[in-house]
């Protein structure tokens, strides 16, 4: 039998973030990785497997800084955990005793059950799997016809990599415009034109219904009666929590599957942890329950946890997660955090907001000048930003985590106008038309009047 100080169970963003927090905080304690995967995917990379880093092998998450600070990998599976005797099960190893343990299980695919069809051959998901997608790409190369059913971020980003490597791709989504469920709708608008000039076929306001074949993809049935042949169908329709195991531990879940946790990550057992895509969060501005999963907060979360095993510090606690997003078409980037317009005023804000586009660069015929939007939302009635949204050039991903920091400290439009930026022609946009800053002054106009 073996024993460990920490034992962090998952090997993907939250369980190497955990693992490495415990151990620099921690350096006397033990701590020990235990992970199914030999190989463990940079989760936001691999819709790049397609094409733009052409194979799963250039997009491995290293174990370099687990091995130089002496935290030990096991790479096997958990059969059952013991809470009151606090001893972890393995498949093909001796059993495990542990002192603190943090979940770090991660999401799966949703493959919905009313889905007729989904047993066929050449139906994939996108799982954080490298042996299965390495498979699943491998049997892609012999396909043309792809359709890719949900527009979210893993679908918009597979599609658009799949047409860059010569395939005919139909994107299937219910709601009017990709990326529907994040931004408001004038940069949803954007982000679908410019994946239909890029060749891909958009079809939207439609589901699929089933999905259609022998043994093999033929055609998928769409609910507006449309049927479109297809050599592989791809489902991106969402990840539920991976809390099979925390529910046979006897942890409390919340109603949505999540392993409940508090702002210290701890669940309702003692000396057990919960991070990343598996447990439960709070949105930021709404304190509601939240089903977002993102790598940003599952690393956030993760270090939460690791800071606060052995004493709770209240300055290492996770308030809320912020929702910070963005993605790459083309040369075009799109971010968003926060709370998006339409999000805002249906939880009830009463909300004004400002946009302003201007070039990410100075002067504009700076060769890799972009058009540069920026969207605040603002609570009418104090002025704090409550969210904002993105588009420009790839530089927009770094000012997206800049808003997502306005946000977080809760600082005002006011506070906005007063920040001092640093500009550069090559780098930024001018000081005198700073798209952020001038979407505040429209705002400011808009709460004065």
């Amino acid at each position: 039998m073996k024993q460990t100080d920490v034992l962090v169970i998952g090997g993907s963003a939250t369980g190497l973030v955990a693992a490495m927090t415990a151990k620099s905080n921690y350096p006397d304690k033990k701590v020990m990785v235990i992970r199914k995967e030999e190989k463990v995917m940079i989760p936001c990379g691999i819709p790049y497997i397609f094409s733009s880093v052409q194979t799963s092998d250039n997009n491995i998450l290293p174990d370099g800084g687990l091995v130089n600070l002496g935290v030990e990998i096991l790479v096997d599976e958990v059969l059952s955990v013991d809470t009151k005797t606090k001893t972890c099960k393995i498949k093909n190893s001796e059993d495990v005793v542990f002192d603190k343990l943090i979940l770090g299980t991660g999401s799966l695919p949703v493959v919905p059950k009313w889905l007729k069809g989904t047993e066929l051959e050449n139906v994939f998901t996108i799982p954080k799997n490298k042996v299965y997608l390495d498979e699943f790409h491998d049997k892609l190369k012999d396909f043309k016809r792809i359709v890719v059913v949900g527009a979210g971020f893993i679908g918009v980003e597979v599609s658009d990599e799949l047409n860059k490597a010569g395939k005919e791709v139909t994107l299937v989504e219910i709601l009017p415009n990709v990326l529907g469920a994040t931004f408001d709708q004038e940069f949803a608008k954007e982000a679908q034109t410019l994946l239909i000039e890029r060749g891909i076929n958009v079809m939207t306001g439609c589901g699929i219904e089933a999905i259609l074949g022998t043994s093999k993809v033929e055609k998928i049935k769409l609910n507006n009666g449309v049927e479109l042949e297809a050599d592989a169908v791809i489902l991106s329709l969402g990840y539920r929590p991976n809390s099979d195991l925390a529910k046979d531990m006897g942890l409390v879940l919340n109603e949505y599957g999540f392993i409940s946790a508090d702002q210290y990550r701890r669940t309702s057992v003692k000396d057990i942890y919960a991070a990343g895509d598996c447990a439960e969060k709070r949105d930021f501005a709404t304190g509601k329950i939240s089903r977002i999963m993102l790598a940003s907060t599952a690393c956030t979360e993760a270090r939460t946890a690791g800071l606060n095993l052995y004493e709770l510090n209240t300055h290492s606690a996770f308030r809320g997660t912020v929702g910070i997003y963005s993605t790459c078409i083309g040369d075009t980037a799109f971010g968003v955090a926060g709370l998006i317009e339409s999000a805002a005023t249906s939880e009830g804000f009463k909300v004004v907001t400002g946009s302003f586009t201007g070039i990410n660069r100075h002067p504009g015929k700076i060769a890799d000048a972009h058009k540069e939007t920026v969207k605040l939302i603002v609570s009418k009635q104090t002025g704090v930003i409550l969210g904002g949204e993105v588009l420009g050039g790839k530089s927009a991903g770094e000012l997206t985590n800049v808003m997502g920091v306005i946000i977080q400290n809760h600082m005002t439009v006011h506070d906005l106008l007063m920040t001092q930026i640093g500009t550069q022609p090559l780098l930024t946009a001018s000081p005198a038309g700073y798209p952020l800053i001038k979407a505040a002054e429209v705002v400011l106009k808009s709460l004065n009047k």
